[in-house]
């Protein structure tokens, strides 16, 4: 499978989003959104372009996309990226966890698309992918991205210290158990 075509995970559709496999064209767009210090504040800060760049070239090279990566999110009214969302696999405090990741650009703010994608993903990874429990792992000053995580039914569970020694909270979806016959 080239890019493109469905992953697995992808294409995943919105009223009003679509979240694709990269393609070329995408890397400028996604290099810029990386290297903003205000998108990037509760994520460690604005990204080396030349990192994210070699990163981007070395996925579009992958015979097939990652359901656990990141992927572009393009706005249908206007086709332009607005936002990186996806799936990454985490080690937190010794146990392996996928984490729901939403990343938007600044002025697109407060209009619903991280909750709109970010319950997509995690929706797809539940019923394409067979994913019991996801995880957010958020800075916790970052009261909107915990909001997000609260409106696509994540529930706080606790605090975690990540390996460069900042605090995140973790917040988990899991998926019920089935009832018993």
């Amino acid at each position: 499978m080239k890019h493109g075509v469905e992953d697995g995970l992808l294409p995943i559709e919105t009223p009003r989003l679509l979240i694709r496999s990269l393609l070329p064209a995408d890397v400028p767009s996604l290099v810029a959104l990386w290297m903003d210090p205000e998108v990037t504040r509760h994520m460690g800060g604005p990204r080396d372009p030349a990192k994210v760049r070699d990163a981007l070239e070395s996925e579009l090279k992958a015979d097939a996309p990652d359901p656990f990566d990141l992927h572009p999110v393009i706005e249908k009214a206007s086709g332009r990226i607005v936002g990186d969302c996806g799936l990454l696999w985490k080690e937190v405090d010794g146990r392996s966890e996928v984490e729901v990741v939403y990343v938007f650009a600044a002025d697109v703010w407060g209009q619903g698309y991280a909750t709109e994608a970010a319950s997509a993903v995690r929706d797809a990874a539940v019923h394409r992918l067979g994913i019991r429990r996801l995880i957010a792992l958020i800075d916790p000053e970052n009261t909107a991205s915990a909001r997000v995580a609260e409106k696509i039914e994540m529930r706080r569970e606790r605090s975690t210290v990540r390996p460069g020694g900042g605090i995140r909270l973790i917040y988990a979806y899991e998926v019920p158990p089935s009832p018993s016959p």
